[in-house]
């Protein structure tokens, strides 16, 4: 499996994925309150990042103890906290994946800053390499290109999500294929399915992401 580097935001830690994402990572970077909620799960925190606000400060002073370098920001500033750890991790490898964890669940507003971070220009790096992962989801994200890609084997469900207005979109060894087609507004081809292990698209322009999911 190639490298991987977790960014872990402070979300429900019941939505976590399976700790072998943990344990398969190079580094994990904790997120405000998600630096607390890794260490108190036994995650082994490499950097700290954010303003802390949501935190006391005795869980800090914990936090601070227990991680060997905290970065702490103001509270007023023109980016999230998990915008910095997502640059954090930038700055540690230019090949792993970045798997943002705890980024799901809760505020819709977050939830929609966090799905859309590869349409700013200083993340555009970093597009093929942006992992959005919880207990039930796997979001990845794709530039124009032909791609194959494996099926998880506890996922049901693949969704193809046109974030943008997309040409020559097809898709194939899909339950539900599609054909050279044009896409004109952004729209998600939800609920399809592979048929076997992989399945099989390309498209010319545009950005997509794709997700595999399951029922609880």
């Amino acid at each position: 499996m190639s490298q991987s580097i977790i960014v872990l935001a402070g979300g429900d830690n019941s939505l976590w994925p399976d700790k072998e994402v943990f344990n398969q990572a190079s580094h994990i970077i904790g997120v405000d309150r998600g630096s607390l909620e890794g260490l108190r799960q036994g995650l082994s925190i490499d950097v700290a990042v954010g303003d802390f606000d949501s935190l006391t400060k005795e869980e800090l002073d914990y936090v601070k103890q227990q991680v060997p370098l905290v970065k702490q920001y103001p509270a007023e500033k023109d980016e999230t906290d998990t915008e910095i750890g997502i640059s954090v991790a930038s700055q540690l490898s230019d090949e792993a994946s970045i798997i943002l964890v705890g980024g799901t669940g809760g505020r819709l507003d977050h939830f929609l800053a966090n799905l859309w971070l590869p349409f700013q220009s200083r993340f555009n790096h970093l597009t093929s390499r942006l992992i959005i992962k919880d207990n039930q989801n796997t979001i990845a994200y794709f530039l124009p290109g032909d791609y194959t890609i494996e099926k998880e084997p506890d996922k049901k469900y693949l969704a193809f999500v046109c974030l943008t207005p997309m040409t020559h979109l097809s898709l194939h060894d899909t339950k539900y294929p599609l054909d050279d087609i044009e896409v004109e507004v952004p729209i998600s081809y939800a609920s399809n399915e592979f048929i076997g292990d992989t399945a099989h698209f390309s498209f010319s322009s545009g950005l997509m992401c794709v997700i595999q999911s399951k029922d609880k």
